[in-house]
């Protein structure tokens, strides 16, 4: 799988409230959730991602409470992938599950707001096409992939129960 978008930066220890606040938590409305996402941080951020950008952070992204309502906040704005140094392991299982990319990549902090950023998911290169810099993420394990590609693990498990 690849992705290309620009980029939207953000700093370290982005806790899940922060991504979306508790105070929205009663609905699991995807669309509902994408319009407060990240609003605390960046009031007007849905307003400025368009369909296949890019979240790039630094470390502990997703750390906080274990709310599923956080990935699929940022997916439901458009986000393709998030790449960081790190993620909160909750989190960073949470996205896998719901189909959105997460790759863990040390040099992060050297992608820039607005970048054009390019990922290859299945070998792990991303690609910043403003400063030509390539930079690398563990790629993902074949199984993950297509768990990704298949918009999460729900929709997979969908697709091999009806070829059962």
């Amino acid at each position: 799988m690849k992705f290309k978008g620009r980029a939207h930066k953000l700093g370290a220890n982005v806790d899940t409230d922060a991504i979306i606040p508790a105070r929205y938590l009663s609905t699991s409305d995807p669309q509902e959730l994408a319009g407060h996402c990240l609003e605390g941080i960046e009031p007007d951020f849905m307003h400025k991602v368009k369909p296949g950008d890019i979240l790039v952070a630094d470390t502990n992204f997703g750390c906080g409470s274990s709310r599923e309502h956080a990935p699929l906040a940022i997916k439901a704005c458009g986000i393709s992938c998030i790449i960081a140094k790190s993620f909160a392991r909750i989190f960073f299982r949470n996205a896998i599950n719901i189909g959105l990319a997460v790759l863990e990549c040390e040099e992060a902090n050297e992608l820039h707001q607005g970048d054009v950023i390019e990922v290859d998911l299945e070998e792990g290169r991303i690609t910043d096409n403003t400063t030509d810099k390539v930079l690398w993420s563990k790629p993902y394990p074949p199984f993950i992939q297509v768990i990704i590609q298949h918009g999460g693990l729900t929709e997979y498990t969908r697709k091999r129960l009806d070829e059962i």
